[in-house]
């Protein structure tokens, strides 16, 4: 065992990193390291009980009095005994989600009535913008440049929001999630005698995840083990991936340079994946500059080469997985056992339908069914009203939509439009804004110039996409950015929707297929098959720390796998590299990157696409020899 001082452990995938932290505490408790002087900072409550339970099983003594769980967890502890001295009363109440909805919708009605136009920023978005500037220590503006360039315009105003936010949490000693962490920052940092407290009973700090920790979490630590310097972090530099959530890979990375004295161990035994698909995930990640070098070594017999999939297209990328997971199935391969895995939820739309097609059950871990989607069923709804005039539901979803138009005023609009002979005309005409009164005049102008477009564009060539386009140009998009966090990933679903239309001669017939689908799903989720289980479909996000015995990834193409948006980042095409790898590193026995020929081109023609860079590196990698780490299938054309 080593002795105390900082300690950076780069645990890579499948080597056992829960093993070494929970083995690293009892040896701790058994050379004379009392419980209670353990700080354990781990990302979920779920691991942090694991853990204690494998503790408890180790070592025989009370592990209760150890204080391991989330930091938020651990900052809740620490701040009720000291929250007055930040202004707080030490009885502070936690806000839950929705309780901070609920005080964010307040402040904003407040500053918000000073603000002119109906686009600013809901108070989600708000939320979210607040959240990161605080996670990445960034002020507002940031923030507002970075992600939402859009709202800039709204940058006095959504600060003014955000003080009003911070102003009523203290005047009501309400703390939501970020402020535990912010307020044990400022305790620490602002009370020496505070900080040397907590930093001598906790004279042992155990980070896991550390690839992970934001630059807030970061802090925290080093002030926590700034005496002892007893500190052990626990990370795969090779998997941090959630810079959009405000991880700072420079904590890992640079770990070295804040602690020069630091012993640095590597755990590259990996007990999971065959052989073949280790070498492959080795030669994925050389590419990367700044990294610690790692190799994964096995300890599993030999197996098959991960397999290259070509498919002439994405539907029959879809129809390759489909047949391909009904043989394994057959084969006795239980479902649970086999996922699909994608850089955008986008991605599995045309497999999901495939999937169902089949009858094969599957799971999504990255967000809900396709169609199921709020801004998928928005859009789909204009379509549906353009082939049924007179379809109550779409036209009250879509009256929604608009500014100051609610329940009543859309019952009084759909009474206007359900007397009409025809109702599209008359929702063209003169007569349709003054339907509801005065307050809806805006929205109803809004949608009434969104009607005439789609009537002007319906029956061209090729006018499925158009028309979705023309929704999106006509305002829903601007919703999109006020309503939602995720606005891009969002354009990208309605983009590969337009794709998707294209090959349909027929509003009436795409509608059709979507409702049969639609329906489908409802139906395989209220009947569970016998034994079977489900497949997984998830974003590599959502994979990280799982694994499956099969592994499908689809869409490994350039522009796609790493993704055309995520390379505009800074440091993007490394983290893209690092996401292809844990991609990979999920697979146990069987690893299939599948990717199209063909891409329809969404309303710009048919568009040839190449193999991911990251496959053709490992390629390059290999050139010289003959014996590449992968195979390529040939897909049958029928």
């Amino acid at each position: 065992m080593q002795d105390g001082g900082p300690l950076l452990v780069i645990a890579g995938a499948g080597s056992g990193k829960t093993r070494a932290l929970t083995y690293r505490v009892a040896r701790l408790i058994e050379t004379g390291v009392k419980p209670e002087r353990i700080l354990l900072a781990t990302f979920t409550n779920k691991a942090a009980k694991a853990m204690l339970a494998r503790v408890k099983t180790l070592v025989n003594d009370d592990v209760s009095r150890l204080c391991g769980g989330t930091f938020h967890h651990n900052a809740h502890l620490i701040l009720r005994h000291n929250a007055h001295l930040l202004g707080y009363q030490n009885n502070f109440t936690i806000m839950d989600v929705d309780d901070a909805k609920q005080l964010m919708a307040s402040c904003l009605t407040e500053i918000r009535s000073k603000v002119e136009g109906d686009k600013f920023p809901k108070g989600n978005v708000l939320a979210d913008i607040i959240s990161l500037a605080h996670n990445r220590t960034v002020d507002i503006a940031a923030v507002v440049q970075d992600r939402y360039p859009f709202f800039y315009r709204y940058l006095d105003d959504i600060a003014a929001v955000a003080a009003r936010y911070e102003l009523r949490k203290k005047t009501l000693n309400f703390m939501d999630f970020d402020d535990l962490l912010l307020n044990l920052r400022q305790l620490l940092s602002e009370f020496p005698e505070v900080q040397r407290h907590y930093a001598e009973r906790f004279s042992q700090v155990l980070v896991d995840e550390y690839q992970d920790t934001n630059l807030l979490q970061a802090e925290i630590v080093d002030l926590l083990a700034s005496h002892h310097r007893n500190l052990m972090v626990v990370g795969d530099d090779s998997q941090s991936i959630y810079s959009f959530r405000g991880a700072n890979f420079a904590n890992i990375i640079d770990f070295p340079e804040r602690y020069p004295d630091c012993r640095i161990f590597k755990l590259e035994t990996n007990y999971r994946s065959t052989p073949e698909i280790l070498h492959f995930a080795n030669l994925s990640i050389t590419n990367n500059e700044r990294q610690f070098e790692k190799t994964l070594k096995p300890v599993r017999a030999c197996g098959i080469k991960p397999i290259l999939i070509p498919a002439r297209n994405v539907f029959q990328q879809a129809v390759f997985v489909a047949q391909r997971i009904r043989e394994l199935h057959r084969n006795g391969l239980e479902l649970n056992e086999i996922a699909v895995l994608y850089r955008a939820h986008y991605h599995s739309m045309e497999l999901q339908m495939e999937l169902t097609r089949w009858g094969i059950p599957f799971e999504i871990r990255s967000g809900i069914r396709f169609f199921e989607q709020a801004h998928i069923k928005d859009v789909v709804c204009f379509l549906r009203i353009l082939a049924n005039p007179y379809d109550e539901l779409a036209w009250k979803r879509v009256l929604g939509l608009y500014s100051k138009i609610g329940k009543a005023t859309a019952g009084k609009v759909w009474q206007f439009i359900s007397r009409q002979q025809e109702a599209l005309a008359a929702v063209a005409g003169e007569d349709f804004i003054n339907c509801a009164g005065k307050g809806a005049m805006p929205g109803l102008t809004q949608l009434r110039g969104t009607v005439r477009k789609l009537l002007a564009a319906d029956g061209s060539k090729g006018h499925i996409p158009a028309l979705i386009q023309i929704v999106l140009d006509s305002g829903y998009l601007e919703y999109m950015q006020g309503k939602y966090t995720d606005t891009a990933q969002r354009e990208d679903d309605l983009t590969q929707l337009a794709g998707y239309a294209e090959k349909f001669f027929s509003l009436e017939n795409f509608l059709s297929e979507l409702a049969l689908m639609t329906n489908a799903d409802e139906a395989e989720d209220k009947v569970e098959p016998e034994n079977s289980g489900k497949i997984v479909l998830t974003s590599i996000h959502q994979a990280k720390g799982l694994e499956w015995t099969v592994v499908f990834l689809l869409w490994c193409a350039e522009g796609m796998m790493p993704l055309a948006r995520a390379l505009q980042e800074p440091e993007g095409e490394e983290e893209e590299r690092r996401l292809f790898y844990v991609a990979i590193t999920r697979a146990k026995d069987e690893l299939y990157l599948c990717y199209p020929l063909v891409d329809y081109g969404r309303g710009m023609g048919n568009m040839t696409l190449s193999p991911s860079r990251f496959i053709r590196e490992v390629a390059a990698v290999t050139s010289r020899h003959q014996d590449r780490p992968y195979e390529q299938w040939v897909v049958d054309e029928e």
